[in-house]
């Protein structure tokens, strides 16, 4: 049953991080701001998530969450917050982190996930659960809160207002050819694919007649996995891993023709921009996690890899199951990842 009849006064939206998961989240709340385009809204985020929030929903007070002041970086949310009591707080990351931050906030109702997808004792913090929808994926979670709430169904849609600036910028980088960003790294060095795999692609579009650019954060991980992908290249690409903002490599992205990543917030951020991206899966479910209109082009060896780490097929384990082993994405081949560039390029039109 919805929990308003009407639009609300004001709403709370806690979801801390991850950069992708916070892209996924964008759409549930820009669905809420089209159908209650009078309701107040207020976005608790990780300060990196935060900076990324903070331009591109102008009409959402969002609040910065610094998690290495710990306890100090809550009070300093729950002072931001004094006086406010929402109608309704949306509770949407099932970490005990963040669940010890929504204490402080006041709301009539904390909305949280079911017992199908809560855990760190989310349950224990939430007055209402929100039904689990049939599809297993992220963003359909958050929908799902939407519609506790009393909005009608909608699809997933993301309107991100880019500066002139970034967006003028990221065209400095390309030139006429068809251009593919290759984001290579996610935060967690398991979740990457090979050096050797990456440059084998690059070549391939190289000689397809596109341009290449390596994009990503400023880690060790991230600048690191550039540095050998380049090392095997037989020519030059144009590498700008750690030298973006997080709203350049979104613009960049969105100028771009193609995005290659793995499960990572870049593949996620293409998304958002509508951008086709080929994401690289091993570790986690792409049902679940994939970027969401462009699951059809990932390659996953995700199946495989949980049936020879656990003896069972995908539909057997739980959906949330991650395969352990640190070496899954070795099993992603180079030819079958240009057999899917191939496939996208042709299906989109991408090139000459």
């Amino acid at each position: 049953m919805a929990l308003f009849s009407a639009p609300p006064q004001s709403l709370c939206i806690l979801r801390l991080s991850a950069i992708g998961d916070v892209c996924n989240a964008i759409a549930a709340v820009q669905a809420i701001r089209q159908q209650w385009p009078e309701t107040q809204l207020t976005w608790i985020a990780g300060k990196a998530e935060a900076a990324l929030l903070t331009p591109l929903l102008p009409d959402v007070t969002v609040i910065a969450f610094d998690k290495k002041q710990g306890f100090k970086g809550m009070q300093a949310v729950w002072k931001a917050l004094k006086g406010q009591r929402f109608d309704a707080l949306l509770h949407m990351q099932s970490a005990i982190r963040a669940s010890m931050l929504s204490i402080g906030i006041k709301a009539k109702y904390t909305l949280g996930f079911d017992k199908t997808r809560a855990s760190d004792l989310q349950q224990w913090f939430t007055n209402v659960k929100v039904p689990s929808p049939a599809s297993p994926h992220v963003l359909d979670g958050f929908m799902a809160f939407t519609e506790a709430l009393g909005l009608k169904p909608q699809t997933p849609t993301w309107a991100l207002p880019l500066s002139e600036k970034d967006v003028v910028w990221a065209k400095d980088q390309l030139s006429t050819k068809p251009t593919l960003v290759v984001a290579p790294a996610a935060s967690k060095a398991f979740k990457n694919w090979t050096a050797e795999g990456y440059a084998g692609v690059i070549e391939h579009a190289l000689d397809e007649g596109f341009d290449v650019i390596l994009a990503g954060g400023p880690g060790k991980i991230e600048i690191e996995l550039g540095q050998a992908i380049e090392s095997q290249l037989s020519r030059p690409v144009k590498n700008l891993i750690g030298k973006t903002t997080l709203l350049q490599l979104l613009a960049l992205e969105q100028e771009a023709d193609l995005v290659l990543a793995p499960d990572s917030g870049p593949a996620h951020l293409a998304n958002a921009v509508d951008t086709p991206v080929i994401g690289l899966y091993a570790h986690h479910n792409p049902a679940r996690t994939g970027p969401y209109n462009w699951r059809h082009y990932v390659v996953s060896v995700y199946a495989e890899a949980i049936e020879a780490e656990t003896g069972k097929s995908a539909n057997e384990v739980s959906w949330r199951t991650r395969v352990k082993d640190d070496t899954a994405m070795q099993r992603i081949t180079i030819d079958e990842v240009i057999s899917r560039f191939d496939e996208v390029i042709q299906k989109e039109e991408i090139g000459s």
